[in-house]
């Protein structure tokens, strides 16, 4: 059972994320839900009684088909949001790296197989300005610098209070 539910205010998630790069790019998933040109972590919510590591692991495996050993913590974000149908959430994110060289092998649209429909992942440059990038702090090349997990908090303008 995932970690997530409603709350009289609004809904809760409880998640995991990842950071794969391949030199100046980093694996990311796409939608046609999204809309063209969004991308979104790799990753999905923690399942109740899984640890985060565990978590991370069974999510790479379901969205790109390779077992990882090789991660490490890089940072919790909590993110207040509205989704595209008004709905508050509440979700905290533990973002872990993961490398391993199999993961330069999965080209660009490889669908996976647990996501929505049409889901695949595509290799982005993340800094590329036309491209909307969920999390935004993929960008910073800080995040995995080796200096300790960071703390990111994103208050969206429209969330209430």
């Amino acid at each position: 059972m995932d970690i997530t539910f409603r709350t009289g205010e609004g809904k809760f998630n409880l998640r995991v994320g990842v950071l794969i790069r391949n030199e100046d790019k980093i694996l990311m998933a796409a939608s046609p839900l999204e809309g063209e040109n969004t991308y979104y972590s790799v990753g999905g919510r923690v399942k109740y009684g899984e640890t985060f590591e565990e978590a991370v692991r069974r999510e790479v495996r379901e969205e790109t088909g390779i077992d990882c050993e090789n991660t490490r913590m890089i940072c919790i974000h909590e993110n207040f949001f509205v989704n595209f149908e008004g709905y508050p959430y509440h979700e905290v994110s533990v973002f872990f790296l993961a490398e391993d060289k199999r993961f330069a092998d999965i080209p660009s649209g490889h669908l996976t197989e647990d996501g929505p429909d049409g889901e695949k992942l595509v290799w982005v440059d993340p800094y590329d300005e036309s491209l909307t990038i969920f999390p935004e702090f993929f960008k910073d090349r800080s995040v995995t610098d080796g200096s300790g997990v960071k703390h990111f908090v994103t208050h969206e303008k429209n969330w209430f209070k």
